[in-house]
């Protein structure tokens, strides 16, 4: 059976990558998606993960708004030049037909979960908050969750929203420490190995030439995500962030991995930081912490390779 899913996104160029790709895996059913603020503000994120289902033909699948703001601060603001204005590369398509359902974000993960104990895996490709919500209303959740597979941390390289932080952690520190303190298995694919997986131009390029509407709208909103990693990290192409994590629930065996309590900074020039507990001893900050599943080295070609075959499917 294929393994169901819900992801929590804020789409963003990458995030579409990400659920496009996971529509067309077979392994795969994707049963909603939740919507959170980061790469865009939540009403834009739940706009566009409409719109997308609606490219899709996928019309069936339920987008669920989450909240608008972090635990305990205002949101810092989205990130236009990464994204661009609508967090489509500035293409300004129509409103979506259709509308979220009348249900939070964190009251559709927790129905969800309780409804298929031990079958949903959360994919969560953005800030933690909606995850973090969900487990202070319904603690049991962590109990009846298959798997918590995120994208966001840093365990042993610099940050890219800060020289500490990578972005999702950064921009709720105080729900990322709730999500990896709970009584579940986390596998964090952050940028360790993100920053490893680099889909060239020649890849981003091919997507033009498949015959599907999911694939054509890539080709259409690539551009600008595509100039900002040329002009910043002086890279040929783009990272892969958001898709790496619904490679990692295809096939775990792309990744090599290390089990580290993990603990996030809160305060200071380090907030967002995501700390493993390195060596032989448990410091007191992170005893009683679960291990987290920490991915360190990926097969960056086979990971290219299987999401171009499926978007080519």
């Amino acid at each position: 059976m294929a393994r169901k899913i819900i992801i929590d996104t804020d789409p963003g160029v990458d995030d579409t990558m990400a659920i496009f790709f996971a529509l067309k895996s077979p392994e795969l059913d994707v049963i909603g998606l939740t919507t959170i603020f980061g790469n865009v503000h939540t009403a834009l994120a739940s706009t566009n993960a409409v719109r997308l289902m609606e490219i899709a033909d996928r019309r069936e699948i339920p987008v669920a708004s989450g909240v608008a703001d972090p635990l305990t601060r205002a949101f810092g603001g989205p990130v236009p030049y990464v994204h661009g204005e609508d967090g489509q590369g500035n293409l300004f398509l129509p409103p979506p037909q259709g509308q979220p359902i009348d249900q939070s974000a964190a009251d559709f993960i927790i129905e969800q979960v309780m409804r298929h104990p031990g079958e949903i895996t959360l994919v969560p490709v953005g800030p933690l908050t909606n995850i973090a919500l969900a487990l202070r209303l319904e603690p049991r959740i962590a109990e009846n969750v298959r798997e918590v597979v995120l994208m966001g941390g840093n365990a042993i390289v610099p940050g890219n929203a800060s020289p500490a932080a990578e972005a999702n952690i950064r921009n709720d520190p105080e729900a990322a420490d709730l999500v990896f303190g709970a009584p579940w298995q986390v596998t964090m694919v952050g940028l360790d190995v993100t920053h490893k997986v680099n889909m060239k131009r020649k890849h981003l390029e091919h997507y033009s030439t498949i015959n599907s509407p999911l694939a054509q709208h890539i080709a259409r909103i690539v551009p600008h995500y595509r100039d900002f990693f040329e002009r910043t990290y002086e890279v040929d192409g783009i990272f892969v962030h958001d898709s790496s994590a619904i490679a990692y629930v295809i096939d775990p065996s792309l990744f090599k991995t290390e089990h580290w309590p993990i603990r996030v900074e809160t305060e200071g020039l380090s907030r967002g930081k995501t700390w493993p507990n390195l060596g032989d001893r448990l410091r007191p900050e992170w005893e009683n912490r679960p291990r987290v599943n920490v991915c360190v080295e990926v097969d960056s070609q086979r990971l290219i390779d299987l999401e171009m075959a499926r978007m080519e499917a």
